[in-house]
């Protein structure tokens, strides 16, 4: 199988790029500099350009590139580069796959959970309503801007991924230090409801819906038991062997994060991933012990 991979030196995407070689499958990096060997093809996603004849032949694209979420504040600024790279990256592959000779079956197309928006208690599946908020704004215009490739007949899977677990990067990589010192804690009031993954299974639920050729449409790539924060957070504790009695305040994150995206953390997402278990796909790390104890 060969595989088109954008976002390929992400977190996710180099552990994707990993896998696909390790299984014997040929990972073509979508890349904004000169390519460095035949593996990689350029493209410029601001300017919505692609060396589209340099895919011809891929049986499958993967598109995880975007502007990080909360690596900075809100300012207007930040949040038109959030969903300018999203929307701009995503035409621009959907429409570059259009004009191919032979167009790849499937195109597996990055999206969040931040689709539901804040929903406290409830529980969430793909059939759930879209919510409210700046991040449901830039999910449903991230998925929509794919639709060059579905019209024309491409299989268009958008994977609704919750927060991935992995000492690699995300949000992890900047807690784990934390937690070690034994100076971790819960978010505001801990019970916020936690969708999350490991990088393990993120990767293993991308190659799954490459190959299955029955799902289309939002999958949720959660695992099948969230947790709230207070959960996540004595698990954590509990995985590198320390206290975490010291939580941080809605205050403390207002001025660290700005307001707008400090909402955005502390809100209350209980997503499970309905699509994917009924396509047969099972998790190395159902519960957050196991994925814990497996990354740390």
């Amino acid at each position: 199988m060969k595989v088109a991979v954008t976002g390929s030196h992400g977190m996710i995407g180099t552990a994707l790029v990993d896998r696909l070689r390790s299984d014997g499958h040929t990972a073509i990096r979508l890349v904004r500099s000169a390519p460095a060997g035949a593996d990689e093809v350029r493209w410029d996603p601001d300017a919505g350009t692609i060396d589209g004849p340099a895919l011809e032949g891929i049986d499958a694209a993967v598109h995880l590139a975007g502007e990080g979420v909360a690596e900075k504040r809100w300012s207007d600024t930040q949040k038109a580069r959030i969903l300018d790279s999203r929307v701009n990256g995503t035409r621009t592959l959907a429409t570059a796959l259009t004009a191919l000779a032979d167009k790849p079956p499937v195109l597996v197309s990055g999206s969040a959970v931040g689709y539901y928006g804040a929903r406290s208690d409830e529980t969430l599946t793909e059939e759930s309503a879209p919510g409210t908020g700046f991040l449901s704004e830039v999910v449903r215009a991230w998925e929509a801007a794919t639709a060059p490739a579905s019209d024309a007949g491409v299989r268009v899977v958008h994977i609704r991924s919750g927060i991935v677990l992995s000492e690699r990067g995300g949000a992890l990589k900047r807690q784990l230090p934390l937690f070690k010192l034994g100076v971790g804690g819960k978010l505001g009031s801990g019970k916020q409801w936690t969708s999350w993954i490991s990088l393990e299974d993120e990767v293993r639920a991308i190659v799954h819906l490459i190959e299955t050729t029955s799902v289309a449409g939002p999958v949720n790539l959660t695992a099948p038991k969230p947790v709230t924060n207070a959960a996540f957070t004595k698990a954590l504790a509990k995985a590198v062997h320390r206290p975490a009695v010291l939580p941080v305040p809605r205050a403390a994150l207002n001025v660290v994060l700005g307001s707008e995206l400090a909402g955005d953390l502390l809100g209350s997402l209980r997503v499970l991933p309905a699509k994917l278990v009924a396509s047969g796909f099972a998790f190395t790390h159902p519960t957050i012990d196991e994925a814990f104890a497996a990354i740390v």
